[in-house]
């Protein structure tokens, strides 16, 4: 018996098609490479892109009147919002600015460092050194401030007494042709007014001041 043949269509290859502008796929795709691309220039902008803003040539003390030569220029990346917090290079620095915080060697300014002398709170009060000061007694350096009295006897005077604590140092004065002892050596410290009365009464009484430097700011 003759099997019968089955009489079946031939197959069609299937053809790919050429995407036309219309297509999603290739709309979404150009957006894509194009957002990437924009982004990375906007990256490699802003990584450049920088600001000029002051910077202190030394260390600044408060009181200490602000002069063109105390401070340089300098270009630098700061982030969103981060410029209005230091004093911008664009403008002149104000003619009767007054430095009000310690700003350290080569900082940036900061916009709060700077005022008027009526926005000071403290004075400077110099205290005559018994003995040569140590190294990190420096200016702009923070110190603690002891009363000695000039008998330390359990039975006489007491024990030494802190008066205050991270007090900015203005000033190391030397004489001219000291030979490194302590002989004429005072220090210059920014005492808060409300602290004055007790300073000044120990520097009138019979025992002596020492400055004792806080660690990691001076040197």
């Amino acid at each position: 018996m003759d099997s019968a043949v089955l009489d079946l269509p031939a197959p069609v290859a299937a053809r790919l098609r050429r995407p036309g502008w219309r297509d999603p796929r290739l709309l979404v795709g150009v957006v894509m490479v194009a957002g990437s691309v924009a982004l990375g220039s906007w990256a490699v902008r802003s990584a450049q892109s920088t600001v000029p803003v002051y910077v202190a040539r030394e260390a600044l003390v408060p009181g200490q009147r602000l002069a063109a030569d105390d401070v340089v220029v300098a270009q630098v990346q700061l982030g969103p919002g981060e410029l209005a917090h230091y004093v911008s290079a664009d403008v002149a620095l104000p003619a009767d600015a007054v430095v009000v915080r310690v700003v350290g060697d080569d900082e940036l300014l900061p916009a709060g460092a700077i005022g008027s002398a009526a926005d000071l709170e403290v004075r400077s009060v110099a205290i005559p050194l018994e003995r040569a000061p140590s190294r990190d007694v420096t200016v702009g350096a923070l110190v603690n401030v002891w009363y000695v009295p000039e008998d330390t006897r359990e039975d006489a005077a007491g024990p030494p007494q802190q008066l205050a604590t991270s007090l900015p140092v203005a000033e190391v004065a030397r004489p001219e042709h000291s030979l490194g002892g302590a002989d004429g050596v005072s220090a210059h410290v920014l005492v808060p007014t409300e602290l004055l009365p007790r300073v000044l009464a120990a520097l009138a009484s019979d025992g002596v001041l020492e400055v004792v430097p806080v660690p990691g700011t001076g040197g």
